[in-house]
């Protein structure tokens, strides 16, 4: 098996707000993320599969056809958006980075066998960055 990683690039804003949490304990668990303006970041996507190396072609998959999977299945719908008025992952939920990566993660798997019937390569893992002190992954 060969893993491979592709980078993308996303800006997008959001607002860490619970309507479960009073204001106080808002303010006080996601400080100047709290804001009720908002923020944004630029964000760095990787997304890693996983499958058996080609003979023919020397690759894992085709890597027109996996940009082809992030852009339609994530990023025309992340880049320059407010994540909590623009994606419907977030109209009831906090949008974390945790949480922006496991809806990244959903949105790929879910269109994953369309991109790929034959089941090979798998989605292996989904990492976002979204400082330099702070990333996140989920791996499958």
């Amino acid at each position: 098996m060969i893993r491979v990683t592709r980078r993308y690039r996303f800006a997008a804003s959001h607002r860490l707000h619970s309507s479960e949490l009073s204001g106080a304990a808002n303010r006080d668990l996601y400080g100047k993320c709290n804001n009720p303006y908002g923020h944004g970041h630029d964000y760095v996507l990787d997304v890693t599969l996983e499958g058996p190396l080609d003979g023919a072609t020397g690759r894992v998959c085709n890597p027109a056809t996996f940009d082809s999977l992030v852009t339609e299945s994530v990023l025309r719908d992340f880049d320059h958006k407010n994540l909590n008025e623009d994606v419907p992952e977030f109209a009831a939920a906090v949008p974390t980075s945790e949480n922006l990566t496991s809806a990244i993660e959903a949105r790929l798997r879910d269109s994953w066998d369309t991109a790929f019937p034959a089941g090979w390569p798998r989605l292996r893992a989904v990492r976002i960055q979204e400082t330099k002190r702070n990333s996140f992954e989920k791996i499958r």
